[in-house]
């Protein structure tokens, strides 16, 4: 099946009960047995539910990997990842990575007695140097969040393969729809499943993909013993939001171009990050690895614009956290999703504090672009 169709009969697609078209709530939390000590289907929710299982189904089909797994929030999926590793283990981890991301590994998974080296893995040179005998996993974003780098997957995974490291990779900011790093030669692919595949924001999720039944199976006893698992409801919502990614991801790339070229074209933007931007440093390697360049556009306004004025007069532009949903999104990485990163450390790996990061939504691209220009116009008059 091709992707688009995929996305609507692919996974468990109806119910295997009834029939229906679209798979129940299995709003339960356990599930009568009919013999003592047998090995039922099902036999409690947090070991496994139909309605979780069929968005697992799904988000396997579509990363092209052995075993998906459903969590209450991308977070919990990456804890959860993170749970594969024992104290004294070493990771290799990118080093624009998501501000919670960065909040996990060094407040929490640090005291637990894991070290992490964070480089710019787009430099195989320095990863390769970062790698010690105690290291066991490579840990990336691409795009990253909220710069756009985008990292050779293929490459990082050939040099994991030689050291006997896993390659794990979050697609969020891409999707399946644009990017598979399985395909790529990755070993896990993680979502933070609230952005584009819920595409709504409406629900809470993560989502993890394995390349083999294996490493699959790992995860899955990770995913119960832990128990950061996705309730019934938001599982449905999710494979709900995610039968339109493909008409939707279209939108989003169509407006993000155009918004692109008029943000280009305007002398008070002093910097884009785009993966689309052809005088950009990792547009080629973007042109080869990606089916798209995504709905992701971060930049800077020139010193004599007022941020928080620009932001403010937006009208249509939601000032909201997260990303990946039908409306636009703009927020300020420095004050809002990368706050907890020191900034010393934000600064050092490009993270002004007048860096934007607008999630391109689905609205009529006029009204985006009128909106913008009146909030530069008012930005640019406010001193």
């Amino acid at each position: 099946m091709e992707f688009g169709t995929k996305l609507i009969h692919g996974g468990i697609s109806q119910d295997q009960t009834t029939g229906a078209v679209s798979v129940p709530i299995y709003q339960t939390s356990t599930f009568a047995q009919s013999t003592l000590g047998g090995s039922p289907a099902y036999e409690y929710s947090r070991t496994g539910n139909p309605t979780r299982l069929a968005v697992e189904k799904l988000i396997a089909e579509l990363e092209n990997g052995a075993a998906g797994y459903a969590f209450a929030s991308g977070s919990a999926a990456i804890h959860t990842v993170f749970s594969l590793f024992s104290a004294g283990d070493h990771i290799v981890v990118g080093n624009d990575v998501y501000g919670g991301t960065f909040r996990l590994l060094n407040t929490v998974l640090k005291r637990q007695g894991l070290n992490f080296t964070a480089v710019d893995t787009r430099d195989l040179t320095t990863v390769a140097s970062a790698i010690t005998p105690k290291t066991k996993a490579i840990y990336l974003e691409t795009p990253t969040n909220p710069l756009m780098h985008i990292s050779d997957i293929s490459a990082l995974a050939k040099l994991a393969q030689q050291q006997n490291l896993l390659t794990i990779v979050d697609n969020t900011f891409a999707s399946p729809y644009v990017q598979r790093p399985l395909d790529l030669g990755a070993d896990i692919v993680l979502h933070s499943a609230s952005k584009y595949l819920g595409g709504h924001s409406d629900l809470i999720a993560g989502l993890v993909v394995t390349k083999t039944e294996e490493l699959g199976e790992k995860i899955g006893y990770l995913q119960n013993a832990i128990g950061g698992i996705l309730a019934p409801q938001d599982s449905w919502l999710l494979q709900r939001g995610m039968k339109t990614l493909a008409v939707r991801m279209a939108a989003h790339q169509k407006n993000a171009q155009q918004i692109f070229e008029f943000l280009q074209q305007d002398s008070r933007i002093s910097k884009i990050y785009y993966p689309g931007d052809p005088n950009g440093t990792d547009y080629q390697l973007a042109k080869r690895q990606m089916d798209g360049f995504g709905g992701m556009i971060s930049f800077e306004l020139t010193t004599d614009l007022s941020v928080k004025k620009f932001i403010e007069s937006l009208k249509l532009i939601t000032l909201a956290e997260s990303l990946g949903s039908v409306e636009s999104l703009i927020e300020v990485p420095a004050i809002m999703t990368h706050g907890s990163i020191p900034e010393k450390i934000r600064l050092a790996n490009g993270i002004s504090n007048r860096l934007i990061r607008l999630s391109v939504g689905i609205e009529q691209v006029t009204d985006l672009l009128g909106d913008l220009r009146t909030a530069l116009n008012a930005a640019q008059n406010f001193y």
